[in-house]
Formats: C-alpha cells, structure tokens, sequence
C-alpha cells in the first residue's frame, strides 16, 4: 500500500532563471515497451520514465513472460514476436496501477492472444471507463465479462481468430485508436480507423518507425489510418524525449511569476502534444519560443524558452481541446490568474480522466473565491477584478489525480494562498521529481508525511 502524502504551501515563489531537465515522456515510454514486447529481437530504450505507470507496466509485462531488464541509463526488452505472450494459469492476474493508457493499449495486445486475463488497477483507475475500448475489442473478436460491466476489475478473454474491421473514432481519444492499432499488428487483413477528431499521433509514428504496414490519408475532416496486420515487426533503438505535459506546470509557473525565465531542453514537441504552448503564445500573448527543432525517432523534439508574460484572457478554440486535453488543469489555472473572462467548451474528455477535472478545479476555484461556472462539457472562469487570492487558505482532495495535484501546486506558488493537497503522492505517477525540481528553482514544499 502507497505510503499517503500531503504538502502544504504558503510562500509565494521569487523570481527565478533557471535551466531544467523535466521527467521523459509518459505516452511514449509506455508506448515504447509495449511494442518492444511484440517485436524480434531485444530493443534498447534510453531515457525511459521510471513512474509509478511504467514501472507498473513493466510488471504487467513481466507477468506476461517478457524479459525486461534495466541498465545504466536504458532498459533492455527481449521482444519474441507478436502474439509471444506467455500464460501458465487459466487466468493471468494483471495490475495496471493507475494507468488508464496501460490498461487500454495492454487490452488491444491482449485481445488477440488466445487466454483470459484478469485486469484490474488502483481505487482510482478501478472508476475509469472501458467502454470505448471494449466495443471496438469486441468487433474484432474478443470478450469482457461480466457482461455489462464497463469498469475495472474486468476479464479479458482473447480471441484466436481476430477479425480485421473497419472502425470509426470520433472521440478524439488517442487511447482508443492506439487500443485498435495494437489488436490489429496481430490481425490478419487490412484494419481501418476513420479518425474523425485528430487526436496525438505517437502510434502511428512508433509503428512507422518499426516498418510496420501502416498508411494513413488525410481526409477533409480527420484521417483514415489503415494497418495490416501480421507483419513481423523488428527490434528497435529508442531515446525517449521530454514530457510536454509535465513541463506545462513549470511553463505556467514562469509566465506568473514576474522577472523570470525557464529553458527546457530536449521537449517532445509533436503539433499533437504542444497544443497547450499554441494557446498561451497565440491566443494569450505569453513569451514562449521553441529552438532548436529537430526529429528524433520521427518526433519532433526541440527546446522551450519561456519569459513571464502578462497574459490576455482566452477562448480556447474547440479544434486544439484533443492536443491539451492532459494540460486543461493547469490552463484553468493560468486563466484565474489572468484578468477577464475565459471560456472553454468541447472539455467533456477531462471528465473522463482520473478525476473529473472540470469538477474538482471548479470545487478548488471555489473555494479561493474565484468565480467560475461549469458543466460537463465547459468551464467559464470569470477574473473581471484581478481577484488577490494571496491570504486564502484550502485543503485540496485530489481523488488520486496527478495533474490536479500539480496544478494545486502552481496555483498557490504563484498567489502565495495557504494549500494543503493531500494524496500528493499519486504524483509519483507521471512525475516522480516534481517537488525536487520546485525546490531547485526557489519553491517552497513542505512535505507532511502521514
């Protein structure tokens, strides 16, 4: 059982000028060792992210019969071909931890190996949906029971004869496509995805850089990807880049903090991930420069320069939600901060996430006296007066998410409000040296321990 943690801030932070190495890349490492295990031969993974997620996914594939073995500074996976899984009981136990993404990309490779798995993940993971995966799993062949239960624990049962079909994502939901993508590299036959909201693209990039027989068209109004399937996919050489997401926090930071400055080196800059960086620079008038572009393992990678910036109030276009959808906590957060009225609409994702996102930053707003109002799908977050906020004091309950945490964090730094958040520790997940990294640019964290 996790050890529980809670932090208090109080202090508002200095001005800062700092140069930071933020945590590798979450979507991509998890992508990263799960192709690696249907693959021939052993692929080497540098800068792999060592959270709780991939460290989970890393037992799940363990338990699977993969060898993983870590080094220096990379891990090591000795892929032995698609379907290569190994089962030695009538039912395989599976922990996907707090991993929405393990359990969904886990669940397309296992839906065409013939066996039942047992998938079952934390408190919080166990009230995530599954539904958007099990139907198009289902189509293809494979069976989730009990029946009409769409939330983890589930059974997982295989199928030895996967059907190729043609499906349709409008959701705008990477995990879903890539949950597809991984069933159909088994499949034989040509699969289809009529991706009718583009969502981020890591799949389809990774499973070009492996030769695998993928093809994607751009259509008026999204792509049609098609993959087909049987292919033998080979083993790989990877270098993991720096996680958008986890560097949003500290990008927010600088932008409200007056006199500062923060370069970040080495960020995946993919148009899919950096949708949070297009709105703060065009829409909201921040200080924000990418240099030094270049590809690596076909992703764009470059670094981040941000200087603090007085910010106008925004209304986020609908067509970027999907390449923000993991930043909107700490978007909502830069938008109480800046004066006037900000409006997003088309959010319904975020409630899909660990937590309802929109709800439990309207409950933190709410409590600071920051007026705003929201449903399932939109926020209005009203600042007509340049609310001071800096003697209020909260306690934050983060239902087990992440990045509502953080955006905890960067909220009271920035306004010097008194913060309690407790569950800290489901930080660990994404970004295992998040207080480290506050601390070295000036932050104050006190650690409470229970």
């Amino acid at each position: 059982m996790k050890k529980k943690i809670s932090v208090l801030i109080d202090k508002k932070i200095k001005a800062f000028n700092k140069t930071l190495k933020v945590p590798s890349d979450k979507s991509i490492s998890l992508r990263a060792i799960l192709l690696a295990s249907q693959c021939v031969g052993i692929s080497k993974i540098k800068n792999l992210l060592e959270s709780e997620d991939v460290l989970n996914c890393i037992k799940a594939l363990k338990v699977l019969g993969v060898k993983i073995v870590k080094k220096s500074d990379y891990y090591l996976i000795y892929g032995n071909g698609l379907n290569s899984f190994k089962t030695k009981k009538k039912i395989t136990k599976i922990f996907v931890g707090n991993s929405g993404t393990t359990a969904r990309l886990l669940s397309g490779l296992l839906a065409t190996h013939p066996s039942k798995f047992y998938l079952y993940g934390d408190k919080s993971m166990n009230k995530r949906d599954m539904s958007r995966i099990m139907e198009p799993l289902e189509k293809i062949g494979c069976f989730f029971y009990p029946p009409k239960k769409t939330t983890l624990p589930l059974v997982l049962e295989g199928t030895s004869m996967p059907l190729a079909q043609k499906h349709t994502e409008s959701r705008g939901s990477a995990q879903i496509k890539s949950s597809i993508l991984f069933s159909a590299i088994s499949t034989f036959g040509t699969t289809t995805i009529d991706e009718k909201k583009i969502s981020r693209n890591h799949t389809e990039l990774f499973l070009k850089k492996i030769n695998a027989d993928i093809k994607i068209k751009k259509l008026k109004k999204g792509n049609l990807i098609s993959l087909k399937g049987q292919k033998n996919l080979h083993a790989f050489d990877y270098m993991v880049s720096a996680d958008p997401s986890s560097a949003s926090f500290l990008i927010a930071l600088t932008l409200l903090t007056p006199n500062s400055k923060l370069t970040i080196h080495n960020v995946l800059c993919n148009p899919n991930r950096i949708g949070f960086i297009k709105v703060l620079k065009e829409k909201m008038g921040a200080n924000i420069k990418i240099k030094n572009l270049k590809k690596i393992s076909e992703e764009q990678v470059g670094s981040i320069i941000v200087k603090s910036s007085k910010l106008k109030s925004l209304n986020c276009p609908k067509d970027l939600i999907p390449s923000l959808i993991d930043e909107l906590p700490i978007l909502f957060v830069v938008a109480s901060l800046t004066k006037g009225v900000s409006k997003f609409t088309a959010i319904n994702e975020a409630t899909k996430k660990e937590s309802n996102r929109i709800e439990e930053m309207r409950k933190i707003f709410s409590k600071l006296g920051i007026f705003c109002k929201s449903t399932k799908d939109a926020m209005i977050i009203n600042n007509k007066n340049n609310i001071k906020i800096k003697n209020k004091s909260v306690i934050v309950r983060t239902e087990g998410d992440h990045r509502i945490c953080m955006a905890s964090t960067i909220l009271a730094l920035a306004t010097g409000a008194k913060i309690t958040i407790k569950n800290f520790e489901t930080v660990n997940t994404s970004f295992p040296n998040f207080i480290s990294l506050i601390k070295s640019i000036g932050g104050k964290i006190e650690i409470q321990k229970k």
